[in-house]
């Protein structure tokens, strides 16, 4: 273990430099644009190796909160600057570094417009949300967990498309007004316990129609973060108005703030709630998984289709959580990392076709093996992997889920099980439209294959969604000794 407050500057690094960034793009003219894009590279690339030594020194056999800092915030609430992690929470850290650096890269030569307010609003963001995994104080959880919309609304609002305003604002509001109902949960935890320390709301035994209150009012706010159905309708809007940075960020990071609450906040602070109420959570992560594929089906636009299957994908999350099995929460866990590649992939990759052709309809295109194969082949193994191709991180997630769901009633695996069928059906009506066929679009004819910078990124997240797929106890041997204390935690719920 180190003595360093090593999550504190993988915390405020990032904000620091972001803002100082931002702030002179504002205030000089003077600084050339690619001063700015190689300080926020220099800034993306610190925050990384800095999110990455808290996994290095991480202790696997230990399941309490590891690399803790505590410090008196308001004296008079009794709220503190209280950092931690656990097995549960320490994969986000680099995750969420490796996404922005990716991000920062994918902007190079595409973000014209304000680039200096572009980097140093994805830096910001980036420290907010390693803020959210690390926060053990309610108020300090909700303060980050609240500001990670601001920089997110000004990425959709000036840098998004054609409706980007009303989809920035339907993503602000969605996400506050669930926010709010938490808040107030909060608030009602503290006057119970006289702390807002998570870690004493773990411990505190609460009467079952206390948490049932509790837990819908958190249960709105996550749920909508997630998206559950059927309090999604604001992603699809969101993604195909976002640029390809903010899609990116929002797919790969910002959903799964939705599911680690439930499993930070919900499970452990309301256990006999979460199974009184578990049976109604699987009813929804069932409908996401199905209805929502077959919505992904009938997509035309390439954004949206990926925004509704990231809906359906998330269902395994909720899923596997509300089992309450190791194995269950285990998958979801590892559903949410993969997830964070896969999806990152496909946007991504989404935005390198829309770079050239400036559309992201299906119909525009057709035949572009022909002209981009480096490309096309990367893009057909993200699309296997999102539909849960073997050795890929997507089977992994979703094979614990199932397996999890089979073990605790039939119907419901053959249920979750659909979602393979569908993935399948919608990422090869994906590849088959746009990648194969003839081409109908003449300027198709004129694509130029992927330069160096996008076949690095392209690399990258291929031989993470390669790794984990071939080696899942890359994670699952660094969860096990949290989710294990998760579930006998849980136990005593089930006895309601």
């Amino acid at each position: 273990m180190i003595n360093l407050p090593i999550l504190s500057l993988a915390l405020w690094f990032p904000i620091i430099g972001g803002f100082l960034i931002l702030l002179f793009g504002l205030f000089s003219k003077k600084i050339p644009v690619i001063g700015f894009k190689l300080v926020a590279l220099c800034v993306a690339f610190s925050s990384l190796v800095l999110s990455f030594i808290p996994l290095v020194y991480f202790e696997r056999s230990v399941y309490d909160m590891q690399f803790v800092e505590k410090m008196v915030w308001i004296t008079d609430f009794d709220i503190n600057y209280f950092l931690g992690v656990d097995g549960i929470s320490i994969f986000f850290l680099p995750l969420t570094s490796l996404v922005t650096l990716i991000v920062i890269i994918s902007a190079w030569e595409v973000i014209q417009k304000n680039v200096s307010l572009y980097l140093g609003n994805f830096l910001i963001m980036s420290g907010l949300l390693i803020g959210v995994f690390c926060a053990l104080d309610g108020i300090l959880f909700y303060v980050f967990f609240e500001a990670t919309l601001i920089p997110m609304y000004f990425i959709i609002g000036i840098w998004g498309g054609q409706n980007r305003i009303y989809a920035a604002v339907k993503f602000f509001l969605y996400t506050l007004f669930g926010s709010l109902l938490a808040l107030v949960a909060l608030i009602y935890l503290y006057l119970l316990t006289k702390s807002f320390s998570i870690l004493d709301w773990h411990k505190f035994a609460l009467d079952l129609p206390v948490q049932i209150y509790l837990f819908v009012a958190l249960f709105l706010a996550f749920a909508v973060k997630i998206p559950m159905w059927p309090v999604h309708t604001w992603l699809p809007d969101a993604h195909v108005e976002a640029p390809t940075g903010g899609s990116i960020v929002l797919a790969a990071i910002m959903l799964k703030l939705g599911g680690y609450g439930f499993l930070r906040l919900s499970l452990p602070i309301l256990p006999d709630a979460s199974v009184f109420l578990s049976p109604f959570i699987i009813v929804l992560s069932l409908v996401a998984i199905s209805y929502i594929a077959l919505v992904a089906l009938v997509q035309e636009d390439m954004k949206k289709l990926i925004a509704y299957s990231s809906i359906a994908h998330m269902g395994f999350v909720t899923l596997g959580t509300f089992l309450f099995s190791s194995l269950g929460l285990q998958g979801a866990i590892f559903q949410m990392i993969s997830h964070g590649f896969i999806s990152g992939a496909m946007f991504f990759s989404i935005g390198v076709l829309y770079d050239r052709m400036h559309s992201r309809k299906i119909a525009d295109y057709g035949g572009v093996c022909s002209t981009m194969p480096v490309f096309s082949a990367f893009f057909i193994f993200f699309a296997l992997a999102n539909c849960g191709l073997p050795s890929t991180s997507g089977f992994v997630g979703e094979f614990f889920v199932i397996l999890a769901a089979v073990k605790e009633n039939f119907v419901m695996g053959l249920f979750a099980t659909l979602t393979l069928i569908f993935g399948a059906g919608y990422s090869l009506f994906l590849v088959k439209k746009v990648f194969y066929g003839e081409i109908t679009n003449k300027d198709v004819v004129n694509l130029a294959d992927v330069n160096t910078r996008e076949v690095t990124l392209l690399i990258i997240f291929s031989l993470f969604i390669l790794l984990l797929g071939v080696k899942p106890d890359l994670i699952t041997d660094l969860t096990e000794a949290s989710v294990s204390n998760l579930v006998n935690h849980v136990g005593r719920g089930k006895a309601y």
